[in-house]
């Protein structure tokens, strides 16, 4: 067995490396080939480190929960960690053993589902004998999950507790409602409950691992110390113990579109608490939307930029109403919200209310000036590095080039198409994409 310790820290050593060869060259070029299953890979090959990255999404999120099973992607994530079932490539492992496995290797195996995909991540040291056997046992635990109904059991009372104790916050009582006011029937809005947790069985997981988790509708993104060929074996022997499949991939049924808002709402929700919670917003765009670099600038202009932000200066500097502000945009396959969010006295929230929702106005109607644009364009850019200084991040850009079907050059040209954003360009896409006079504001724990 090689000694993990200290190649785990001539891993070390080298991380600054990355963050320098980063530096010195445009972004790491990105190679993207599907495989004969159907599944496609994109690699961003990179000996900085001695470490490979893997993350495999499906489309596998909430968005595909039923309505009566919300909360069926993230159950069934969470107990892809809690066994795998005898197969001939091993006996059946339980949780515990699982653990044993991945320590003894030094390396990490995670899995998690969001609103759109079910992502399965690997790091490991790039030691063929570590990796071949970090490989071997992610595909166990992807294609061969034993879903053991006694511990769904278990976990199904935690996650019931969990929820309980987050409903006695006023951050999650504000996101609900609004995420309730902003979707409505929309997957995106789906609520996890006791009752839709009641409904959940480990047949409904093993049913969806069927229908879903399919090597044909899997995307693999590669960060690391791998040539091409490597990678087409890793991501081939990844996807090997998932059930062959006979033809083409069955195409999914397709998600509807977020509805626009057609007239504001508000709601007040009486809550005790020392800070009313608010959240003003509406349905934003989807990532794919030309507009993006526009919005991104433009959002750190008004309230993503911290306290150079212009609702930071007037509603925190200029009046004191809040401690904080932000605003921010959430684009996916579909229209993500945009929001506005801050916390303030009870008795200030309706003046804070009422600043902000002008402030907003204010730039939608008007767009940023020139010097707030250069201003904002010299810090994105500036920082851009440091978004892809470590494997763990180029992984997610990568993952995120591959999920949204994004050019491969989009990390070498993004410094190119930010710089070329102007003013006129903030002001016409905050135009299209924002309605300041038909969005949801919900206010917890102010006083009525």
């Amino acid at each position: 067995m090689p000694n993990l310790k200290k190649i785990a820290g001539a891993a070390l050593l080298a991380s600054a490396g990355l963050l320098a060869a980063l530096n010195a060259q445009a972004a790491i070029p990105i190679q993207h080939w599907t495989l004969p299953n159907g599944a496609k890979v994109y690699l961003a090959a990179t000996d900085a480190l001695p470490i490979v990255d893997v993350q495999v999404d499906f489309d596998a999120g909430s968005r595909r929960d039923p309505a009566a099973q919300a909360g069926l992607a993230a159950a069934s994530a969470g107990m892809v960690q809690k066994g795998v079932r005898a197969s001939d490539a091993g006996a059946a492992l339980d949780e515990n053993a699982l653990g044993e496995a991945w320590a003894d290797l030094g390396a990490n195996f995670n899995v998690g589902a969001g609103a759109e995909r079910t992502s399965f991540s690997l790091r490991t040291l790039a030691n063929p004998a570590l990796l071949d056997k970090a490989v071997a046992l992610a595909a166990r635990e992807i294609g061969e999950p034993s879903f053991p109904a006694d511990v769904w059991q278990r976990e199904r009372e935690q996650i019931v507790a969990a929820l309980k104790e987050a409903n006695t916050q006023p951050g999650t009582v504000s996101a609900r409602a609004f995420a309730h006011a902003l979707y409505g029937t929309h997957p995106y809005g789906q609520e996890t409950t006791e009752a839709t947790l009641a409904t959940i069985d480990v047949a409904m997981m093993r049913a969806r691992q069927a229908q879903l988790i399919l090597p044909c509708r899997a995307k693999l993104s590669i960060v690391g110390a791998v040539t091409r060929a490597q990678a087409d074996s890793i991501a081939t022997r990844l996807l090997s113990r998932l059930p062959a499949q006979d033809g083409a991939c069955a195409t999914l049924p397709p998600v509807p579109e977020v509805a626009t808002l057609s007239a504001p709402s508000e709601e007040r929700i009486p809550f005790t608490s020392a800070q009313a919670h608010v959240v003003i917003g509406q349905p934003g765009y989807a990532r794919r939307d030309p507009d993006h670099f526009a919005l991104n600038v433009g959002n750190y202009i008004l309230g993503g930029g911290g306290f150079v932000s212009r609702l930071m200066n007037e509603v925190r500097e200029k009046r004191g109403l809040v401690y904080g502000i932000y605003s921010g945009f959430a684009p996916g396959l579909h229209a993500g919200a945009f929001r506005v969010g801050f916390q303030t006295r009870p008795d200030q929230a309706d003046e804070a209310v009422k600043v902000s929702r002008e402030v907003l106005a204010k730039f939608v109607a008007d767009g940023p000036t020139e010097a707030e644009l250069k201003a904002a364009k010299d810090n994105l850019i500036g920082g851009f590095p440091l978004l892809l200084d470590s494997n763990a991040k180029l992984l997610g850009n990568v993952a995120n080039i591959a999920w949204n079907d994004l050019p491969l050059d989009y990390l070498d040209t993004w410094t190119a198409r930010m710089n070329a954003v102007t003013v006129a360009d903030i002001k016409a896409a905050f135009a299209r994409k924002l309605q300041p006079q038909r969005m949801v504001t919900v206010i917890v724990g102010a006083k009525p």
